[in-house]
């Protein structure tokens, strides 16, 4: 059995208030935060905006639309170094709330989507990227 390369991106900064949302990451769940009358919103945080209620959990169908992208080439960082282009994606969750994330294959290890395979309005669903044995990230892939 070949043993998974250490991942060397960096990681999400976990706060208390999403903490909910990591721990059903690693369960392979997609849940978004709510507000006191149940309406989704995104990015996971105490307070609801608008209403300033407690944050809710909901599950969620991890569906949804690219509203619009941007490609890559050149990453944030020096951890990103000859990869390949990223596809960085605001997507429209079928619940309502929009997200960035970035787009990949459903193959193993996730790679970044190709350029040319992508359009604005394509569907996309969620995939679980269990970057280390703490942190699975959300990412997103073609529904077709």
């Amino acid at each position: 059995m070949s043993e998974k390369p250490a991942y060397t991106k960096p990681l999400p900064d976990l706060r208390p208030e999403d903490a909910a949302f990591w721990e059903a990451m690693k369960e392979h769940r997609f849940i978004l935060p709510c507000d006191d009358a149940g309406k989704p919103f995104w990015y996971p945080r105490k307070y609801a905006p608008g209403t300033l209620s407690a944050t809710s959990w909901s599950d969620a169908s991890g569906n949804g639309t690219v509203y619009t992208y941007s490609t890559h080439f050149i990453g944030p960082s020096k951890a990103y170094k000859g990869d390949p282009p990223h596809i960085v994606a605001l997507v429209d969750l079928d619940e309502g709330p929009r997200m960035m994330t970035i787009l990949v294959k459903d193959e193993d290890g996730y790679p970044s989507l190709d350029p040319e395979d992508v359009q604005i309005g394509m569907k996309v669903k969620v995939v679980f990227d269990d970057v280390t044995d703490e942190i699975t990230l959300p990412k997103f892939t073609p529904a077709g």
